[in-house]
């Protein structure tokens, strides 16, 4: 399984709208991708008493592999990047990561039906 993180640095003054994050930009992605998604997450950054958050905001987009994320991203990754400046006026940065361990709810429910289709 794979991880997509795209994270938007925060700095003084950016605009960043979280309601169209959440309501819209993500769902858009979640469209284009279909199957091939097998879930996302949406984080909001916060602040410590010590420091602002890093990030603004990040998404992890969560695919079987980087092929898959490729083929169902990529016809669609002009379209989903036209959509960033609605939302925001930070550019954001793009993690692609292999994941290890993975322990949520989800993923376990996803495991156990591929087990149950595999028996």
């Amino acid at each position: 399984m794979i991880k997509v993180s795209i994270m938007y640095p925060g700095r003084p003054g950016a605009r960043f709208d979280h309601d169209y994050y959440r309501d819209q930009h993500l769902p858009l992605i979640q469209r284009r991708m279909g199957a091939a998604l097998t879930y996302y997450t949406i984080d909001r950054g916060l602040a410590t008493p010590e420091a602002p958050a890093p990030y603004l905001a990040m998404c992890h987009l969560l695919c079987d592999s980087v092929e898959a994320y490729q083929s169902a991203f990529g016809p669609y990754a002009q379209e989903i990047r036209a959509d960033i400046p609605r939302f925001t006026d930070v550019t954001p940065v793009r993690q692609m990561s292999e994941v290890v361990v993975e322990n949520s709810a989800k993923a376990s429910a996803v495991v156990a039906s591929q087990l149950a289709a595999d028996a």
